[in-house]
């Protein structure tokens, strides 16, 4: 296998025996194989597109194979095998439709749709495989162009997982499905010429801030604006279910059919923002956060007695102690765990199975480990600008801080903790994602009444932080963005990072710091033109970069 797309990839180079995320070489190959396939119809797609047919039957699927992509998503080959032949099987439905319009029958052949990128048609698992290694990363011979490539496919992983939640909530966004498409068919079948990918990839970025600003306008116009809220890190004693990931509408379901049922619900990683919305928090039963961030799973899960429902990425290998009690549920999988299908007919998705399992399991022992205070997402900040903003006038804020994005194993991210109990108290931190963990139990106290950490939520919600950032700009009169007083500190661990990353990009953000490590697909000369163009640059020493950052 060779793999890169994530920032703990072995030596910072490569994974190649597995991953350190525990991927087996089988499941690689038939990831790029997904996408492989995923691409080939966007190829079919845009062939068709052409004859005014409508395609959007894909839009679905190749957005839903994108993100099962993603680090840390789906680690079930005989699920990823199913995406594969479903995607096939599209092809063909779509293939007989657009016959049929264009030559009136199904039988007549038809030039317009075919290509050698979309008539891939599966096999045994053994010739899939085989077909995998002809169609790897490292079929690219180019460096650069193979680091371009990448680049603009790792965003397009993101911007999909974003969409993917928004559409769960029944918001959309055509453009980006067209985009989506054109990009995918031109990884896919086009002549990779450098500048053209690179132009794509920051469109990407284009894109990146519209889902996640559609994503936005769903969560809160479905749950309400984030309000200031305070959640407990403990447990109640009985009966308990925790629920991972990112998919506030399966925490939505599952709290009404857990209603009455004496079963508290809980939250864990960057589900904790849930907490802060007020059509969430109305049921008593959403009870309070356990664990820290993604990777101290294995540590923690195992003094959860109940069952643990994964909605999205951030699934590790279950530990023999715990795994007979999780749950997964969407785009994710875990080879040998209980599935929860997907919503069909538009109703619920049925929760029944690990509702069963939390009334049989023991009950929780009652446990106090604090709180923390959330809810700090773009309305929230906004309300009361006026003081934030004389507050910099005055001096008394000298800084915002961005050090959002995520979490990871590695040892080196005891730099962030660091840099946050170091900064200035005239600085203050804004925050989203899962790299909060390093720091969010410091209480860093405030500032004339504005909290020196404001945490804006889940890693889509650095929407929020981009949103604040421009309406200061706008507030203080200022044609450059980079005028602010603000200052990026960002850990980046997957694909959601990047889409995140390309964002900003877009919008004119310079001189982010991102760490621990530079992206290890980043060629030495494409991570030139970022240096050059953009001002990326890596973290160095927390004294060196916090007489930058302060």
């Amino acid at each position: 296998m060779f793999c890169y797309q994530c920032q703990e990839t072995k030596s910072n180079k490569y994974c190649d025996k597995s991953g350190i995320c525990g991927k087996k070489p089988t499941t690689a190959a038939l990831l790029d194989l997904l996408l492989y396939t995923a691409g080939g119809l966007s190829y079919f797609v845009e062939h068709i597109r052409k004859t005014g047919i409508d395609v959007s039957i894909a839009d679905d699927y190749v957005r839903d194979a994108l993100f099962m992509t993603v680090t840390n998503v789906n680690f079930d080959d005989n699920a990823i095998e199913a995406m594969i032949k479903k995607g096939i099987d599209l092809r063909v439905s779509i293939k007989s439709i657009a016959k049929e319009k264009v030559h009136g029958n199904t039988e007549a052949p038809c030039s317009c749709v075919l290509s050698e990128a979309s008539n891939y048609m599966g096999g045994t698992r053994e010739e899939m495989l085989a077909k995998a290694e002809t169609i790897s990363i490292l079929s690219i011979e180019n460096e650069d162009v193979r680091s371009l490539r990448e680049l603009l496919i790792y965003g397009l992983k993101g911007v999909a997982a974003y969409a993917h939640h928004a559409a769960m909530l029944g918001y959309e966004d055509k453009d980006f499905y067209k985009f989506m498409h054109e990009a995918m068919a031109y990884i896919a079948w086009g002549d990779l010429d450098p500048a053209k990918l690179q132009a794509m990839a920051l469109d990407c970025g284009k894109h990146a801030i519209n889902i996640m600003a559609l994503l936005d306008k769903a969560n809160t116009e479905t749950f309400g604006n984030q309000e200031i809220t305070t959640v407990s890190r403990g447990l109640k004693k009985g009966k308990g279910i925790l629920i991972s990931g990112h998919d506030l509408l399966d925490l939505y379901e599952l709290l009404k059919q857990t209603e009455g049922k004496g079963i508290n619900i809980y939250t864990h990683g960057e589900m904790l923002t849930a907490h802060a919305y007020p059509k969430l928090k109305a049921f008593p039963h959403l009870a309070g956060h356990f664990g820290g961030a993604w990777h101290e799973q294995q540590k923690e899960l195992p003094d959860f007695a109940g069952p643990v429902l994964f909605t999205t990425n951030c699934i590790q290998k279950p530990a023999d102690s715990y795994k007979d009690r999780v749950f997964t549920t969407g785009v994710t999988g875990y080879e040998g765990l209980v599935h929860i299908t997907s919503r069909q007919d538009g109703k619920e998705k049925d929760f029944s199975a690990i509702i069963e399992a939390a009334l049989n399991s023991p009950d929780l022992e009652a446990t106090d480990n604090g709180t923390l205070t959330i809810g700090f997402a773009k309305d929230t900040v906004m309300s009361v600008a006026g003081a934030v903003i004389d507050a910099v006038k005055s001096g008394a804020i000298t800084k915002f801080v961005v050090m959002a994005g995520c979490d990871g194993r590695q040892k080196e991210r005891a730099y962030f903790r660091e840099v946050a109990e170091k900064l200035p108290k005239t600085a203050v931190i804004l925050t989203a994602g899962c790299a909060k963990y390093r720091y969010n139990d410091i209480d860093f106290g405030d500032i004339g009444g504005i909290p020196r950490l404001l945490d804006a939520g889940q890693c889509n919600d650095c929407y929020s932080l981009a949103y604040i950032a421009l309406q200061l700009k706008a507030a203080f009169g200022l044609e450059d963005i980079n005028d602010l007083p603000l200052a990026f500190d960002i850990g980046w661990y997957e694909q959601k990072a990047v889409a995140v990353l390309l964002a900003l990009l877009h919008l004119g953000f310079k001189n982010v710091r991102l760490g621990p490590t530079l992206p290890a697909f980043l060629s030495p000369n494409v991570a030139k033109v970022l240096v050059d163009a953009f001002g990326i640059q890596g973290i160095t020493t927390v004294d060196e970069d916090l007489k930058k950052l302060a």
